[in-house]
């Protein structure tokens, strides 16, 4: 695509430009490649502005931006835009070629259950014969291939990647693609330029409030998804959906807690094979098994399934589907070698509500004593709870274990303080600031018949302790641990 053609799809002025080819947009100077257009935004801490000189050293052919800083100039052609976040998502969809136009894209949003439920339609689609690729937390994959991560570290990439790694699925031959749309991803405009077939709607709860501030302007941004797509599947079970009911064209609903709506579960039994339950919707009645720990997946395969059923599921092949899903890697994942051992599982549950849920969960289900080991992320992550997760693990648990979880620049002692304060006097947890020592110790301590939970890092590859990202693997922490106990 030549620049004029650029500027014409992002309805600019045309005239007096120059006409070199365009291969590619990104935002982040180090990125820029020989014919690159550079958008120039304004953060908290830098003025893209301030790299055009660099920009043009690497090969830009052009830079876009809201207006030159008074007295600046810029090197090369230069496009005023009203919104250069929008416009760099523009510039990716229209270079890539606008590939979610050639997809059914499914997009998942809400505070809790987004990629159980993005992996499960992922899956259920597949078992009915889509070839259909799926970009979560956990990383991306292809139709056909394997579970790949992107280099930089974000719940959702940058929207030049989102659309390469969309123009990527298609040209593999997908049919659909499931994309979990985080509240920044649609705050920073990451997902602008996909074309959503279908919304679904989780649940939302208190989380980043440190970014958006509230939890109103929190639920606003999640619900330009809604806005955005074609047909939404919306939870029944959530208070928030009053506010989200007859924004789309066409919606369904469903509870897996008795509420009217159009997917219901009946009769839900948790045994040591998964989940059982009775379904019944539009789509006929059936019954379901689900072979994963945890009462409110039943709430994810209902989502997951509406979704399907839309897009062409039939009742047989979201049974036979549902049987034979294996989970999500840190998601209620059960940490192998523990016969004989006590059970160890990985959670990413890093709110009050999810680390409630997932308590709660474990508790039916463990015969002797439950551990938690957890902590809390610091830098501007919101601080506001640390305290309540603290309550919530010395309540459920018979035994917490406070630790450090990617505290960043913040003190992990005013992090481990907060957490502790939130005990109310509970004198059961025992703080140990370096993780790697700390899941030894918990899991030492456990005995056969116990069950310690492991929550808050889940499926990440890193830790983040001060400035240093080291590499991390939660689970092969927790095997170490295992054999070291013996």
């Amino acid at each position: 695509m030549r620049l004029p053609d650029l500027a014409a799809a992002l309805n600019l002025p045309v005239t007096e430009l120059p006409g070199p080819q365009v291969r590619g947009v990104t935002h982040n100077a180090d990125w820029v490649e020989p014919g690159f257009v550079f958008v120039a935004i304004r953060g908290a801490r830098f003025d893209g502005h301030s790299f055009m000189a660099r920009v043009q050293e690497r090969g830009a052919v052009a830079v876009l931006g809201e207006g030159l800083p008074e007295g600046t100039s810029s090197p090369l052609p230069y496009l005023r835009v009203p919104d250069a976040r929008a416009a760099l998502a523009d510039a990716a969809a229209a270079l890539a070629g606008h590939p979610s136009r050639d997809l059914k894209v499914v997009g998942v949003t809400g505070t809790d259950g987004k990629t159980t439920t993005s992996w499960l339609t992922r899956h259920l689609l597949r078992a009915a014969g889509l070839p259909t690729g799926l970009l979560s937390t956990v990383g991306y994959e292809l139709p056909d291939g394997a579970l790949q991560h992107f280099p930089a570290h974000f719940t959702t990439p940058e929207a030049p990647q989102v659309q390469a790694t969309l123009r990527e699925m298609v040209g593999c031959g997908a049919g659909a693609v499931v994309l979990e749309a985080s509240s920044h991803a649609l705050a920073l405009e990451r997902v602008r330029g996909v074309d959503w077939d279908v919304a679904v709607w989780t649940h939302l709860s208190r989380e980043h409030l440190d970014f958006h501030g509230t939890v109103e302007a929190y639920f606003a941004e999640k619900r330009k998804l809604v806005e955005r797509a074609r047909f939404a599947v919306l939870n029944a079970d959530d208070e928030w959906t009053a506010h989200l009911s007859g924004i789309a064209p066409a919606e369904t609903t469903y509870s897996a807690e008795g509420n009217a709506a159009d997917w219901q579960a009946h009769e839900i039994q948790e045994r040591a094979t998964g989940l059982h339950f009775r379904v019944t919707s539009a789509h006929g009645e059936f019954t379901a098994n689900l072979p994963m720990i945890g009462r409110f997946n039943v709430a994810n395969a209902l989502a997951a399934m509406s979704a399907a059923a839309h897009l062409g599921a039939t009742p047989a092949q979201l049974v036979s589907g549902l049987a034979s899903f294996r989970g999500v890697p840190g998601r209620m994942e059960l940490v192998p070698g523990t016969e004989g051992q006590p059970r160890v599982i990985v959670d990413f549950a890093h709110t009050p509500p999810s680390l409630e849920k997932a308590l709660g969960t474990l508790r039916a289900t463990t015969r002797g004593r439950l551990w938690v080991l957890l902590g809390s992320a610091g830098g501007p992550r919101d601080p506001g709870k640390r305290a309540p997760l603290g309550e919530v693990a010395t309540r459920l648990a018979d035994h917490a274990v406070f630790t450090e979880e990617d505290h960043r620049d913040t003190p992990l002692r005013d992090i481990l303080r907060e957490m502790e304060r939130g005990a109310a006097g509970r004198a059961n947890f025992t703080t140990i600031p370096d993780r790697r020592e700390a899941i030894r110790h918990v899991i030492a301590a456990a005995e056969l018949g116990d069950t310690v939970l492991l929550a808050g890092k889940g499926p990440e590859d890193t830790l983040e302790r001060g400035a240093e990202a080291l590499p991390w693997n939660e689970v092969q922490e927790a095997v170490s641990a295992l054999n070291l106990r013996g």
